[in-house]
């Protein structure tokens, strides 16, 4: 082994499930971000973590709002999604610029998304600074999911989106 850079490990360690987070502003406006950065935490109770930048507006709106939805956004979906996770909620309205459809949560306040794989709706319970970034720590309150959404997508370092499924199928030319 020998010693690599960070583009260099991020390019070896790829793909990175590539998920959704949907939060409200301070006006209750949804926003969608991109992420990589997720984690199960918990089993028992179920608790999910997301890492956001302290500079993004998602991290703004988490402040504001302390509940998420974690979505998996499915194959078909991939242009969109790639446009949440590289422009700026403080510019543009994803779901207006967007063709997601926002559908109403069962527990919490942000919407779910229509078409994804699987959604988690999220209430933060903790938070911890890490440097740039803060990890916010978030109980699952409920879940669902769509079945016959098997393909879901993962990012290759950070650059485009790959599309795998739940049976093991993997798609690597996304039209986006």
């Amino acid at each position: 082994m020998k010693e690599l850079d960070r583009q260099e490990v991020f390019e070896l360690a790829s793909p990175f499930p590539y998920v959704l987070a949907v939060t409200l502003d301070k006006r209750d406006r949804p926003n969608i971000m991109g992420l990589s950065w997720w984690m199960f935490t918990s089993w028992s109770p179920l608790m999910i973590a997301i890492s956001v930048g302290n500079q993004r507006y998602s991290h703004e709106c988490l402040e504001h709002h302390k509940e998420f939805v974690l979505c998996f956004p499915s194959e078909g979906q991939e242009k969109d999604a790639w446009i949440c996770g590289t422009k700026s909620g403080r510019k543009i309205d994803k779901f207006k610029d967007t063709e997601f459809k926002a559908i109403p949560s069962k527990m919490v306040k942000p919407p779910s998304i229509e078409g994804v794989t699987v959604a988690f709706e999220c209430k933060v319970v903790d938070r911890v600074e890490t440097g740039d970034h803060t990890i916010y720590i978030a109980d699952v309150v409920t879940m669902r999911g769509n079945p016959e959404q098997v393909m879901h997508l993962y990012s290759i370092h950070y650059t485009k989106l790959i599309s795998i499924g739940s049976n093991g199928n993997i798609k690597m030319d996304l039209d986006y």
